[in-house]
């Protein structure tokens, strides 16, 4: 839109000097902060969980304490954005969690097999799905079906990986794999030493109540049985 024309008047001698008309560029409205944050938001298509590329430079690894179940080190690195850092992780071989289901009498509310037992670092009792560490070099799933008969004594007739997770990386190395057991077959348990176990089957429905109302604390059980509930709940609407 261009603006009105005034007369200016100069100094001498006395005339008046048109302006040329100036061009006024329009006030751009305010942007709606919705809208906006809706440009920025890059839409997730299928991720492979893998999208930033890149690890980070090892300058140094020491080891500052060791024992049967784990090592911490000291390590010095470059990370993959440039930046100097010093990190003191704790290295494990990783662990292998089963989701062992008994669908013999219900498909849509299968029985589970949970495990009660002392967990001296959480300083009580917690409901857990059977689960223990990897031997160097094991095969996970081998791992799974060992720990499975020796804490519970059933073997199962068909396995499938679930998930993998870190279960704490801000400070741990420990990968969590996850087995869905199916067809279990009972036999005799054989508990390590140190080990004291109460088992049970409990159905999916039941440990959902559980999970709702705060019953169930721990990461790996919270973990698969939820993913476990939500892709057969997918199946079933299909």
């Amino acid at each position: 839109m261009a603006s009105k024309k005034k007369a200016v008047k100069a100094a001498a001698p006395k005339k008046i000097v048109k302006k040329s008309a100036v061009k006024v560029k329009p006030v751009a409205a305010k942007a709606n902060p919705a809208k906006v944050a809706k440009a920025k938001t890059k839409k997730l298509g299928k991720s492979t969980g893998q999208e930033e590329e890149g690890t980070a430079q090892l300058l140094s690894s020491e080891t500052v304490f060791e024992c049967k179940l784990f090592r911490v080190q000291h390590d010095k690195l470059i990370e993959p954005g440039g930046k100097a850092s010093e990190r003191d992780v704790i290295r494990h071989n990783g662990s292998v969690v089963i989701l062992a289901i008994d669908s013999s009498k219900s498909k849509k509310n299968p029985w589970i097999v949970v495990e009660r037992q002392y967990r001296h670092a959480a300083n009580q009792f917690l409901w857990e799905l059977p689960a223990g560490k990897l031997e160097a070099g094991e095969d996970p799933l081998e791992g799974a079906k060992r720990e499975l008969a020796e804490e519970t004594g059933y073997a199962a007739k068909k396995w499938k990986p679930l998930v993998e997770y870190f279960a704490s990386p801000g400070f741990l190395g420990e990968q969590m794999k996850v087995f869905l057991a199916e067809g279990l077959v009972a036999g005799d348990a054989h508990p390590e030493e140190d080990e004291e176990i109460d088992f049970r089957l409990v159905k999916l429905s039941e440990l959902l109540k559980m999970i709702e109302k705060g019953a169930i604390k721990d990461g790996k059980t919270l973990t698969s049985v939820l993913l476990y509930a939500r892709m057969t709940r997918g199946k079933k609407g299909k």
